[in-house]
């Protein structure tokens, strides 16, 4: 009995103060000729709660550490659907001001976002140089290589176009998506979709995997690589938590994207 309660309480540290605060680097390598030799820091679920300043500041330093070429997001910036329960938007931009990359930061929104407001929240971002990509996409030019980066909106709170997202692009392509249920409806003309969202299901079990994600898929698309008639998708387990404040065989994770030939 008493070591059952043991493992029990243990095991509720774990989810609770452990998993949660241990943010990991996933390190990812394709083969893309046309996307070859850049660096890209790929970020999700943010979730930042009022007390994260310390949390906050280490995301910073994690990705400046790697010096990007490029930092991608699929948004979630904010936490909870209530103000009281993330830290206030005009605080989390006067970290993100100090991250650092060569050539910019693209993101598109989430749906926690749209419940503080998602006009608000793209004009704060973009007053400081982060473009957010609603339906729409930019051209910009890394390592003399021409690059779309697109975006969608939410597909929970906003109507996804990819077909808008995506006009006039005419090369190499990067989609970002926050949930990855979009995939279906990305054309293969596209090299890479990055979503996220799923927060891989925060509490994973031993072969069984994630037990329940928010998708019209189920778990199918929780967090990893896909490849499907000719695309590919990364989908993040994110760097926060919602619902509930706990991971387990889940950690937090900023994913770290290179490209070989």
């Amino acid at each position: 009995m008493t070591s059952g309660i043991i493992i029990i309480c243990s095991i509720l540290i774990i989810w609770l103060f452990v998993e949660p605060n241990f943010i990991t680097i996933k390190r990812i390598r394709l083969k893309d000729r046309d996307l070859q030799g850049i660096k890209i820091v790929f970020v999700s679920d943010f979730h930042i709660k009022f007390y994260e300043k310390k949390r906050l500041q280490k995301i910073v330093d994690i990705i400046n550490n790697e010096n990007p070429d490029i930092i991608l997001s699929t948004g979630d910036f904010m936490s909870g659907y209530k103000n009281k329960s993330s830290m206030p938007f005009d605080k989390i931009i006067t970290y993100f001001k100090n991250l650092k990359s060569k050539y910019g930061f693209y993101t598109s929104l989430g749906n926690h976002d749209f419940y503080r407001g998602n006009d608000n929240i793209t004009h704060d971002l973009e007053n400081i140089g982060i473009k957010v990509l609603s339906n729409s996409n930019v051209k910009i030019n890394i390592k003399n290589k021409t690059i779309y980066i697109s975006g969608v909106e939410d597909l929970k709170t906003g109507q996804p176009d990819v077909e808008k997202a995506l006009k006039n692009t005419d090369g190499t392509t990067i989609l970002l998506t926050h949930s990855p249920d979009v995939f279906k409806d990305v054309p293969d003309s596209v090299n890479l979709t990055l979503a996220g969202h799923l927060h891989g299901g925060q509490v994973r079990f031993p072969i069984i995997g994630a037990i329940f994600c928010p998708s019209e898929f189920g778990t199918k698309y929780a967090m990893g690589i896909f490849e499907e008639n000719n695309k590919k998708m990364i989908v993040t387990s994110g760097i926060g938590t919602s619902k509930l404040p706990i991971r387990f065989l889940c950690p937090p994770e900023i994913v770290v994207i290179e490209f070989d030939k």
